[in-house]
Formats: structure tokens, sequence, C-alpha cells
């Protein structure tokens, strides 16, 4: 296997972005949160609410001692809002089993709820400093392309782990430094759709490109349109009980104008279903507890 952690390094020291979360002693709740709203959520929009949330809630105890509901409003048009649940009951489990710290071992973050094999191991690297394969989609198109000499990756799986794990360094400060590199190099050269192949220091041991950049296809799931469709009726729904503050709302005054009236009713009971809104007596509201 070609050496790919020396250029991912050198690369990676004259191009990181500079990110709140990449700042020294930015600390494990930080990384936690950030590595939570940076899930599906393009940098960009993720920065301002994250300043915001740390601010508000600087602390797991800070956050599990509010109302779901609050979580929930703050999480504002992120997307996506079951993150926001996710995120509270993992701080009252931070807060109740591991007396308000992040834990450092993976298999302790992998036991909090919304937290999986890429944001467990991301907090132990990048809060903690320790050695891990950490891979998300960027990495594992990295991989795909300049190991496997494929156009795009095949769906996750447990292999993607060794796959990194093969190219990190033995020492731990040098394995954080490839893992957030291969991750990168992913978002900002080696993207899914333009590949600015003349920029990457992949380039001279790419499989593909030695190739000749063949397509082999593309098995990555196809992200659904969203207008018109439920999430976006899950959205507007979500909007006017934000907006409604700590007040309930009749049901028939959500959306009542929305194009689709079973669409909306459906938005109404998946939301329901998924804790996100509470339904009392023809009432809709936030989450109390």
């Amino acid at each position: 296997m070609p050496d790919l952690a020396a250029p991912l390094v050198a690369w990676y020291r004259d191009n990181a972005r500079d990110l709140p979360w990449r700042a020294p002693g930015y600390g494990a709740w930080g990384v936690l949160v950030s590595e939570f709203m940076l899930q599906q959520t393009p940098v960009n929009r993720v920065i301002p609410h994250l300043e915001a949330w740390l601010g508000r809630w600087p602390t797991p105890a800070a956050l599990a001692g509010a109302a779901p509901a609050d979580a929930v409003r703050q999480w504002a048009n992120l997307g996506y809002p079951r993150r926001a649940l996710w995120l509270h009951r993992a701080a009252v489990q931070i807060r109740d089993r591991h007396g308000g710290v992040v834990p450092r071992d993976v298999d302790a973050l992998l036991a909090l709820t919304g937290i999986g094999d890429y944001t467990a191991r991301a907090v132990a690297v990048f809060a903690y400093g320790d050695r891990h394969p950490v891979v998300d989609t960027n990495t594992r198109r990295v991989l795909a392309r300049a190991i496997d000499g494929k156009a795009q990756p095949g769906p996750p799986s447990k292999r993607d782990l060794a796959a990194m794990t093969a190219i990190l360094p033995e020492d731990a400060a040098g394995a954080a430094v490839v893992n957030a590199a291969a991750m990168e190099l992913g978002a900002i050269v080696c993207t899914a759709r333009a590949p600015r192949c003349e920029a990457c220091p992949l380039a001279h041991v790419c499989a593909w490109r030695a190739a000749g950049y063949p397509d082999t296809g593309d098995a990555r799931r196809k992200q659904a349109r969203y207008e018109g469709s439920d999430r976006q009726a899950r959205g507007a729904v979500l909007k006017v009980l934000r907006d409604a503050a700590t007040h309930a709302v009749p049901a028939e005054r959500v959306v009542p104008d929305w194009p689709d009236p079973l669409q909306r009713d459906r938005a109404i009971d998946s939301l329901v279903v998924d804790g996100l809104v509470e339904a009392v007596d023809g009432m809709l509201r936030l989450p109390r507890e």
C-alpha cells in the first residue's frame, strides 16, 4: 500500500480550514456538540448555531437541566431535528452516568443516545487524543479512490475502519492529524461531484487517477428532494411550534394552508412518534420532558 499519511499531513498543515472545534482546548463537550450538528449539515450553517448552543449550554449538565423543548427550539432550522432530542438525552446520560464529563472510552460513547461509530471515535480522537480510525463520508471517498480505484465508495461497513487504520501512523498525535486530513481532503478537494485532482496531495499515488478515472458506479444512497417532501412538511410544523414559544397551538392552526392536508397530518403524526411534538387534547406543543 502506498504511503498516504505523509502527503496528507503535509497538505493539511498548509490547507486546513480554521474551524472552531479545531482550536486547542475546545473541549470534549464542544467537539461532541459540533459532531452532532455536522451530521448531514454543511459547516457554514453549523458554526453560528454551535456558538449559540455552547453559549447557552456550555456543559452537558447545563443542557441536561433544560427542557427538551428548549433544545428543539434552539436547534432552529439546522434540519433533522431528532438530533436535538438525541443530544439532550446524551447530555442527561453524561450527567447521570459520567458525572457530567463526556466519556473518553469509545464503548461508553457508543452507549450514549445518538452516537455511532464515527461520532464516538471523533470525540475520542479529536477531544482526547486517542488513536482510533475516524471515518466519515469524505474519508470513505478518499480511500475508495486512492486505494481501491473506485469513483465512489460503497455502502458504509466495518471494513472502512480497518482500511483507515491501515494508513494511520502508530503515534496517536500523528494518527489524529491523518484522520482530520483525510476528512478535510474529501470535503474540499476530493469532492463527490467535481474533484480537484490537480490540487490533491495524493494524485501521484491515487489508483483511480492511474486507471484513468473510470466510472465504477455509485451505490450511495440518494438524498430525497426536499421541496414537497415529508421533511419539508415536518419542518413547517416544527417552525410553528418553535415560534409559539412555550404555548401549545391548536392542531388545526398548525400550517392549515399546507397544500397537501394528508401530508401535513402525516408529518404531525411522525413528529409525535419521534417525540419531537406532544399532542394533548387537540393541542400541539414541543416536548416538555
